[in-house]
This record gives C-alpha cells, structure tokens and sequence, in this order.
C-alpha cells in the first residue's frame, strides 16, 4: 500500500504544479486529460486511485502476459554423422570360396629338326701323287681328294704365296691322311655352267665347284677332257 500511496501523491502533486502554471502562463496550452478543468463533483484522490488500480489490474491481465512473454523456441538438435563402423572378422574370406577348377596339362610335342647329314655315294680315291693341269691350284686339289690343304703345302715345301704361282706340269705329293677342315663344295650341284671364256677347262671348272672331279663332268656331258670348249656352251654339273 506504500507504494500506490506514493504514487497517488506524486500523481496530486503533478497536478498541483500544472493548475498553478496553467493561472501564470500568459499563452493558452492545448487542453488534454491532465489540464483540464476539475470537476468540483468529482473527488480527485478517488480517480487517482482508481486510475492507479486499473493499471495494476492491465499489468497483471493473461493476455499481456502471453504477448510480453516470449516463447522459447526450442531447436532440434544437430545429428553429427557417425562414421560406419564396418564388422571386423578374423575369419579369411578367401578360405570359403570353392577351389579352381584343374586344367588338364597339354603336353605339346617338341618338334626335333632332323639333321641331313650328306654321305658320300662314291669314295675319294686319292692319288700318291698327282700332275697340276691348267686351271688347276694346290687349294682346289684339297677339295676335289678331300685332305687338309696345309698338309698339302708342308709335305711339297710350297708357301702360301706360291701356291697360286704353280705352273701346270707340276707334280704333287698328295697326303694319304686327313681331311678337309669345313665344307668341300664352293656351289652348289647338280646344276648347269655356262662357258664364258675359250681358254677354260674341264680341270678348271672343276675347280669352281669344288668336289667334283674333270673326268665326272666329261663323262656327264658325253665329251673327253681334252676336248676344247666354247663359249656359251651349257655343261651339266653333277
């Protein structure tokens, strides 16, 4: 009660204040609910304190309560994302699946080549000595009878660089052993030979395959080994 008692006389005092400026104020002020003139009927004190008990009950109303109050807004929580969590096993994955299938083996036969290897149909015959012809050289007679050509050359006392300087006449000694070391034939044969000069032999060209002897070439193409050729005369080769 002390506190709308001094109220009520803070309110009597304020009006007090304005009645007497109102009488000194030379200028007329707008008129409004406070300045008014009071009605000589109507007890002041009595509207004070109903005015002041009408404001206590509008503070107090719900329905101000309800607009002055603010509701909480309530938010909903934030779901932070879990990482998942993937099951862990010790059992080992690849023990459960089935056994691969077992591929027969394929045996692929390995082809083997076969190796020729030439035999002679006829035995060299090999002379104790033998007398050069022209055309002929110490290197071609180790073809044609099958012996080693630097046994040829020791067992007559010639060089190497004599050995293509012998002139036709000269008598050989031929090695009774040993072989030719590497392939006795220079072209292959059976095949043809064209003449190109007319000084040319049998005994030469016989020299130009190798392993052949004059005496088969001139009984292959029905002739002697004395007679003459020309040239662009075919001979066969056996």
């Amino acid at each position: 009660m002390s506190y709308k008692r001094f109220g009520l006389v803070t309110i009597v005092l304020t009006l007090l204040l304005v009645s007497c400026q109102r009488s000194a104020d030379p200028y007329p002020v707008p008129t409004s609910a406070f300045n008014a003139p009071l009605d000589p009927s109507v007890d002041p004190m009595k509207m004070i304190e109903e005015f002041a008990t009408a404001t206590a009950l509008a503070k107090t109303a719900p329905g101000l309560e309800a607009e002055e109050t603010p509701t909480p807004v309530i938010e909903p929580p934030i779901e932070q994302p879990t990482e998942a969590i993937l099951p862990t096993s010790t059992e080992d994955v690849f023990a459960t699946l089935p056994p691969l299938p077992t591929l027969p083996s394929i045996s692929t036969p390995i082809a083997t080549p076969q190796t020729t290897i030439p035999t002679e149909t006829t035995s060299v015959v090999r002379p104790a000595t033998y007398t050069l012809q022209r055309g002929e050289f110490p290197y071609c007679l180790a073809r044609r009878f099958d012996v080693d050509p630097n046994e040829l050359l020791a067992l007559n006392g010639i060089t190497r660089a004599q050995a293509y300087s012998l002139m036709a006449g000269t008598v050989l000694k031929i090695p009774q052993s040993g072989s030719f070391p590497g392939e006795r034939a220079l072209r292959p044969h059976p095949t043809t030979y064209t003449v190109v000069s007319p000084n040319e032999t049998l005994y030469g060209i016989a020299c130009l395959f190798g392993d052949v002897d004059p005496l088969q070439i001139a009984q292959a193409n029905g002739i002697t080994l004395e007679t003459p050729l020309s040239v662009g005369q075919v001979l066969n080769i056996p």
